[in-house]
């Protein structure tokens, strides 16, 4: 039992790991069945547990329980709080897809400074339609999606189009990240005034689209081709006037 109790939060960790790689690998659509896959993994973590206390309760009628016996078990029971790290993803998780599926609702407005120090404002390009993305320097998918979000920024400019990378990062890590992926469009830090819609993201990348009007628009999300976000944003430039 104590050894047992003792590999669980190890065992806990690698069942997850096993769990939510196998149903990602097999997934039909990641975006849809996220939750699904969260669920389950997580229900995985507590099979260390609840072997350590099967265990517990057979010899617990057989004799009193060890000192070892009731290590192992309270090491098991502690085990279970690993669960708390995919548990609070998945209420941020959810947050985010239904915020991201927001759709004719005014945008909130943000005030806060790039890495470079320059006061960025959303509400200083009314009439443009604007994509904020949200990337981390950790996300590899940030990293090939950037340089495509620059080119279609430098193509749609002139339409009225502006792109902000939005990050939670230190400005030291996000300059770093930018000098080995360069991007023209604002890269923004969050020591500004940035509603919760912008920062409950678990799921890197992010995108929301605002329409010349101010109002959010559902985009593609990042497991779709970059091809049907050209797409959306060239409907929003052209469905109202400059």
């Amino acid at each position: 039992m104590l050894i047992s109790g003792f590999f669980s939060p190890l065992a806990a960790l690698f069942l997850y790991a096993l769990v939510y790689t196998i149903l990602t690998r097999s997934s039909a659509d990641l975006e849809k069945d996220w939750f699904f896959r969260l669920s389950l993994s997580t229900l995985a973590m507590t099979l260390p547990f609840l072997f350590t206390l099967v265990l517990t309760i057979n010899d617990r009628r057989q004799r009193a329980l060890s000192l070892p016996a009731k290590v192992g078990l309270t090491i098991a029971i502690l085990s279970l709080g690993l669960a708390w790290k995919p548990v609070s993803d998945g209420v941020t998780r959810s947050k985010q897809s239904r915020n991201q599926a927001m759709r004719n609702v005014a945008a909130p407005p943000f005030e806060t400074v790039d890495i470079l120090g320059k006061t960025q404002r959303l509400g200083d390009h009314k009439g443009e339609v604007v994509l904020v993305n949200i990337w981390a320097t950790w996300c590899e998918p940030c990293r090939t999606e950037m340089p495509k979000l620059d080119r279609l920024y430098q193509r749609r400019k002139p339409q009225g189009f502006i792109v902000f990378g939005l990050s939670g990062e230190s400005v030291d890590m996000q300059r770093k990240y930018w000098e080995e992926v360069p991007v023209s469009y604002p890269l923004l830090t969050l020591k500004g005034k940035v509603p919760n819609l912008y920062r409950d993201i678990v799921r890197y990348p992010a995108i929301f689209l605002i329409d010349r009007q101010g109002r959010l628009q559902s985009a593609p999300g990042p497991d779709q081709p970059f091809e049907k976000l050209e797409t959306a944003v060239d409907a929003l430039l052209s469905s109202g006037s400059h």
